[in-house]
């Protein structure tokens, strides 16, 4: 029995969230109250915790989570200046006589958007509340155009600045180090959050290209549900393209500069987001947006996300040093060495088990909670950490979309109308899942899609 304390823990903390408790909260909390039962039975060594003020001393003092604030201010910023709105606008004129143009614009702002803010809630209420009235004024289906929303609104998930890479990168950096001293090389490789971001970038654009291709293929196929609107006159074109012009540029510009100063190895991802922070405040004072009052409310926004995601690493912190201290590493370990089909079935077994707990848990309690227990040991198996990370980004990012608990569909029903049932939201977002799962398997099949860039970027 004792043995298999440490799944249970992790059962109890499951049974916990469930009931709707705060998941910090639940972590710690479930995880205190095991190790004070096994110490009062003498089956647990409360030296473990003695731990604590230096683990959470290395949080505090962790540079690399220093840009969680920061990206998180700059999408903030970008989102209150309302630069999404008028680029959708413009964009969406521009593409006004193509089949399918309405719907085209929602995924290339939803994904400049995504690359811009870098939290999947966020994008999703702010493209439903801009792109879902237009989109049904312009007699789209009900489910195509949540379905393009939804699926548009997690690629925050996976393309780059996104806070998701930021966490997943530092919990990888920390895994793949103890997985190297396990095999007893004691001058290990690391790995960053740039190689994540840089890694992102082509299954992100892959990602994007297909949805688009999904909503052009739908246009030509059946016209009734992706309509097209009146051409525009030349004059009208002309200058709208300079429209969409002065509306798609600052954003790029931003996250080029952000993007850039990694790739080109001029700025850490820390560094990056602060010039991309900077930039953001930049852009809402020429727009004329930049106000006490609007300042005051991104950084009391930033603010509050910032405090629940060190929260629940606190909490995940604690509930890691009273897993390990019944054995579950080692119980992992076991498992995944002893499973019949090897690596590759043991990375399917994880994928599974994380696609399930996308239901219920949001992506940083799985970052934080899921990663450092079966990460050290799928590493130790050969497993490239850049890869592995893509793999579970696209894997949340699909969790996220699929009915009846993904997070995408309730943040969307939140905000729109009472017209719009939610099987039509279930019906718009399938084909997308579907997406989903062809570039989980491209990239299954096919690593370099992840590896290539940062192996050609850092010359390793």
């Amino acid at each position: 029995m004792l043995e298999y304390m440490s799944f249970i823990m992790f059962v109890a903390v499951c049974l916990v969230l469930l009931c709707g408790y705060p998941v910090a909260f639940s972590l710690a909390g479930v995880a205190l109250g095991f190790a004070t039962v096994g110490a009062m039975f003498g089956a647990f060594d409360t030296s473990f915790l003695l731990a604590t003020p230096s683990r959470l001393y290395g949080l505090i003092n962790n540079q690399t989570l220093l840009a969680v604030p920061l990206f998180v201010f700059m999408g903030c910023m970008l989102q209150r200046s309302k630069i999404a709105e008028n680029l959708l606008e413009s964009m969406a004129v521009v593409f006004q006589g193509v089949r399918g143009g309405l719907g085209i614009s929602v995924a290339l702002v939803g994904a400049l958007l995504a690359a811009s803010t870098g939290i999947v809630g966020a994008t999703v209420v702010t493209m439903g509340l801009i792109s879902l009235p237009s989109m049904l004024k312009a007699r789209y289906s009900p489910a195509v155009a949540t379905g393009t929303i939804c699926a548009t609104g997690t690629l925050g998930q996976i393309i780059p600045p996104s806070i998701a890479l930021v966490l997943l990168g530092d919990v990888l950096s920390s895994a793949y180090q103890q997985a190297q001293r396990d095999m007893g090389i004691f001058s290990p490789d690391t790995v960053s959050v740039g190689d994540l971001f840089i890694g992102a970038l082509i299954p992100g654009l892959i990602l994007v290209g297909l949805y688009m291709l999904y909503i052009l293929g739908l246009a030509f196929a059946k016209p009734e549900l992706v309509p097209s609107g009146k051409p525009l006159d030349d004059e009208t074109g002309q200058s709208k393209d300079l429209s969409l012009w002065r509306d798609l540029s600052p954003p790029l510009i931003l996250i080029v500069a952000v993007l850039g100063s990694i790739l080109g190895g001029i700025a850490t991802p820390t560094e990056a987001a602060g010039v991309g922070a900077f930039g953001a405040i930049i852009l809402a004072g020429l727009r004329g947006q930049l106000g006490i009052r609007m300042l005051h409310e991104v950084c009391m926004r930033t603010t509050q996300v910032t405090c629940m995601v060190f929260m629940i690493l606190i909490g995940a912190t604690i509930f890691s040093l009273v897993f390990r201290a019944y054995g579950g590493d080692e119980l992992i370990k076991e498992i995944f060495t002893n499973m019949p089909g090897g690596t590759a079935m043991a990375i399917l077994v994880v994928m599974i088990v994380i696609f399930l707990l996308g239901f219920i848990l949001d992506f940083i309690e799985i970052t934080f909670v899921v990663v450092p227990i079966v990460g050290p040991v799928l590493l130790a198996m050969g497993v490239d950490p850049v890869w592995l990370g893509i793999m579970i980004g696209l894997n949340l990012q699909t969790s996220f979309l699929t009915p009846p608990f993904g997070f995408s569909l309730f943040y969307l029903r939140g905000v729109a109308p009472p017209t719009v049932r939610t099987i039509d939201i279930y019906k718009g977002v399938a084909p997308f899942i579907a997406i989903q799962v062809v570039m989980l398997l491209l990239l299954a099949v096919w690593p370099n899609l992840a590896t290539w860039l940062p192996e050609l970027v850092y010359g390793s």
